[in-house]
Order: structure tokens, then sequence, then C-alpha cells
């Protein structure tokens, strides 16, 4: 049994091609978030799979920057709606830091992409056609615009006009390219008019217009010679983009149309992503708090037609114990409920790797939550937390820290700064605490005294492992007639100043003994 992105590329190997093009294509209309750039991570996957069986294969990434700008993205001003309809290559920047508003927004995309080593192709839908790249397939559109506009009918409620043409030329006049129709051409040069009221002419060699996306997206596929490309489901609507394009692609530009990968939407918290609401998450963003091949593994743990919602919240900690667990079933280090279970999680992984270490060292995310609030950035105080709490895979547990390789180092340091920053960015407050210097003041009752006296005793007679201490625990709070809730809320009270915190015993072990012990004697 294999995983789909592997299907997908056995498919593909029956194609007589010299090579693959897997395709992927963005609108930079603003930040480029988890959910339009599927495109990429997929293309991206498809590819190396191919690679691996022996195939030639190429990952094209076209930036969509002609299109024109519909909603002002957040977090631009108002003022921006002044370029509604102009083409995004036309903006300029609107902070002043780079060369124009598709590089503000492209660049920290393709930064992100360095981390994930994506390497693509990359394309500029402008260049393309200010270079000149889609003149004889523009002059072939016009010529053949009969037959395009017979396609496009085929699936339209109203037809389109006699003198319609698959093109738009840029406003002369107010700059934009969506308030404009082509209605007479000869040669290169095609007659328009504009919602402003301007009517002219231009020379389509200009690369001042662009070819109807339906028409543009077959050209494109000639053009780089794509056999593959995965896209939104939008396009994939029946009568929607990609059949159109493939029915153009095959009888205007005959060229098969390359085999379709469409998925469905990433949501965020449960709400659609849109960059003109600031509703979105961006692949940087994701780096902040989690390894990149979490992302790999959020994204093809389920098939790609399935619906995907992502909650950087509490909700990403239990993401983050999945991704843990299955990396630690593909190495050997925990067992898998089956062998059924064991092959499919370790099948996900596999598509998900970036880098083949030799032993990984991830320790729980959910506990080095805990352990960071406690050590800081302290790695050889966190390392203790780690071994005292067993938290260590067995394989690192008679390891120091300076026993660590580079890589493994490597990958602690990105650990405890992705929990930092979650706990800085995401973590609700009653995840949050602070080990308090002195001894709050509380009132706690008898039985909680004499239940935390005899804990600290309990701490003192020697290492335990958290489940063994939680077993002493709750003998002792049975001895003095405590109900749990009353006995945890006096050691996290006299500790940290709040009646709830992390699970007790494994804090406690984290904590350095002389200091707890005294605290728990009301000491310290």
């Amino acid at each position: 049994m294999k995983h789909w992105i592997e299907r997908i590329a056995d498919e593909l190997k029956e194609r007589d091609v010299d090579e693959h093009v897997v395709a992927s294509g963005t609108s930079i209309s603003g930040s480029i978030h988890i959910g339009n750039s599927c495109d990429v991570f997929i293309a991206s996957s498809i590819s190396k799979s191919l690679k691996k069986d022996g195939f030639r294969s190429r990952t094209v990434w076209i930036a969509d920057d002609h299109d024109p700008l519909r909603k002002v993205p957040y977090p631009l001003p108002k003022s921006y709606e002044k370029y509604l309809g102009v083409p995004y290559s036309m903006i300029p920047c609107p902070e002043g830091c780079c060369e124009s508003f598709v590089e503000h927004f492209q660049r920290p995309f393709l930064d992100a992409l360095e981390r994930f080593r994506i390497r693509v192709e990359h394309h500029s839908g402008a260049r393309m056609y200010t270079e000149g790249v889609y003149n004889d397939y523009i002059r072939t559109s016009l010529k053949k615009a009969d037959e395009i506009r017979e396609i496009f009918n085929r699936f339209r409620e109203r037809p389109l006009r006699d003198d319609w043409l698959p093109y738009n030329p840029i406003c002369e006049r107010c700059g934009r390219v969506n308030t404009t129709e082509a209605y007479d051409f000869s040669g290169d040069t095609v007659r328009y008019r504009c919602d402003c009221g301007f009517r002219g002419e231009m020379d389509t060699k200009t690369g001042r217009g662009k070819l109807t996306w339906r028409v543009e997206w077959a050209a494109r596929w000639k053009i780089l010679g794509v056999t593959c490309e995965p896209f939104g489901k939008d396009h994939a609507a029946s009568g929607g983009s990609y059949d159109v394009s493939s029915i153009i692609s095959e009888e205007i530009f005959d060229y098969p149309a390359p085999y379709p990968v469409p998925y469905e939407w990433i949501t965020l918290r449960g709400e659609a992503m849109s960059k003109s609401r600031g509703v979105f998450f961006t692949p940087g963003q994701w780096l902040e708090i989690g390894p990149p091949e979490s992302l790999n593994y959020f994204i093809f743990r389920s098939k790609p037609m399935k619906h995907k919602d992502f909650n950087p919240d509490m909700p990403f900690l239990d993401l983050m114990d999945q991704f843990d667990r299955t990396e630690r079933i593909y190495y050997g280090m925990e067992e898998a409920a089956s062998e059924k279970e064991e092959q499919k999680l370790k099948r996900i992984y596999r598509v998900s790797m970036i880098d083949c270490p030799d032993l990984p060292l991830r320790p729980s995310y959910r506990f080095m939550t805990v352990a960071y609030q406690i050590a800081g950035d302290d790695l050889e105080r966190l390392y203790g937390i780690l071994k005292r709490n067993s938290q260590l895979p067995d394989e690192f547990m008679d390891k120091e820290l300076g026993d660590l390789t580079d890589e493994q180092l490597t990958q602690l340091r990105e650990r405890v700064e992705n929990v930092k920053n979650w706990l800085k960015l995401y973590a609700p407050d009653f995840v949050k605490f602070h080990v308090q210097d002195e001894l709050p003041e509380v009132e706690l009752s008898d039985p909680q005294r004499r239940f935390l006296e005899e804990l600290a005793g309990i701490l003192e007679s020697g290492d335990m492992s958290p489940e063994e201490l939680h077993d002493e625990m709750y003998s002792i709070l049975r001895k003095h007639g405590l109900k749990p809730q009353k006995a945890f809320q006096a050691i996290y009270k006299v500790l940290i100043g709040k009646k709830m915190g992390p699970r007790a015993a494994s804090f406690l072990l984290s904590l350095e003994r002389d200091f707890v012990t005294k605290r728990l004697r009301l000491k310290a």
C-alpha cells in the first residue's frame, strides 16, 4: 500500500514523456498562506517521489502577479482601494521596503520555502508577458477566438458576445485590467473599451494585457511542458477552470491536459482563510512554532480532498503529539497499535521527511511547554528535566548534552525556540505559569499542609518516575481525607500562585529537589 503522493507519481510514470514538470501557481494578492500554497508543497512532494524512483522531474512555481487586485489585503490601508483592478505587478510596495507590491508579499514565502528545502523553478506571470513568452499564444487565441468562445459557451447559461475576444488589455487611462473588453484586432493590435469610458488600442507584444485566465492556464501548460498540477477545489468543479482549460489546451493548443490533483481548502479555526480580512496563517508563521516536517505532516496525513482545519492554539499541541508519535514510530522508538497503523504512519512520515537524520531528537512538544517555563533558555537544565522525567528516547537516556551530535543539538534548540514562540503567541493563559521566587501568600487547610509536608518527605526519599510519584500522591491525599482537586491546588498555590497548573508529578520532578521540598514545607 502506498501513500497518495506515491500513487500519483506511479500514474505519472506511465506517461510517455522525457521529463515531468509538476506545476504550481499562486496569486500574489497578499500574504501567501498555508491554504493557497498547498499547490507548491504537493507539487514538490510528487516531483521528489518521481526523482527518488529515477525519473526526471522539475517543480515549477508561477507567481500569478499580472492578475488584477480584487480586494485590499490585510493589513494594507483603505487608501489602496485606488489600485483595485490594477495588476499586482504594477502596484507599489506598501511599506517602501521592496521594489514592488509583488516582492513585498512574495519574498517571505520564497524565504520560507528555503527552510522547507523546496526548490522551484520560479516564473513571473508578468515577466512572461513582457518578455514575449505568450506572444504566439495570444496570436493563436485571437485567431481562434470563435472556437474558444464556443468552448466557453458550452458551460455558460448566457453566451458570450459575438465580438468577445479572450484577451484583456490594461487600460491606458485608468491602469485597470479587469474592466476592459477587447472587441476587435488586426495582427498584434487589439481595440478595446474600458468601464472608465476610455476607448483605445494596444500592441499585445508590449505585455500590457493578459489572456483570459482559462486560456492563459492552458497556454502555460504547453509553454512550460506541464504534466501534472495540483490546484484548489474551486478549479476542479464541473465545468470549472480545469474542465474548460483542458479542452482549450487540447483543441486550441494541441497539448494534453496535465494530470490534475485537486485539493480541499484549509480553514483556520473553522473559518475560511481570507487575505482581505486578515484570516490566514503563513508557512513562515508555522516555522515559528513547528519544524518544517510538521507542516508537511499536516498536509500529507490525509487525502488531498479531505477537509483540513488548522488551529494554532491548544489544538496545535494535539497535532504535535500526533506528529511526534508518528516520528517515533518511523524510527522504531515507539510501537504502533497495529501493523496496519505502523505501515500507514510510516508512509505518511516518509513523504513528510525533509532530511533523513540517523535518529532525531525532538522531545515531546507538550512536555516542553512545561519544561521551558521552568528552565527557560538554559539548555543544560532543560536537558536534565527531560532526563528526570523520562522524556528522552531510550537511546539518549545515558547521554549528556555534550554527547549529542550537532544535528541533534540543532533539533533540540529548534524545538525550544518553537515552544517559546508558541507560549508567547498562542498559548492560553491557563497554560502559562511562573515558578514564584518566594512563597506566595496562600491560605491552606491543615489537611493540605500535612499533605504537602508528607509529599516533601516522599520527594526526599529517592528517585522515582512520574508514574510512581503520581501513585504516591494519591495514597497521601487519601490518607489525609483530601479530594484530588484540593490536594493539587495546594501544590500549585505554593509553587506558582495559581489554583491550576501542569501535571503535578512531572512538574514536581522537573524542579530542583532542594527547592521544591523546602517550598512544600512552606520554608522558601
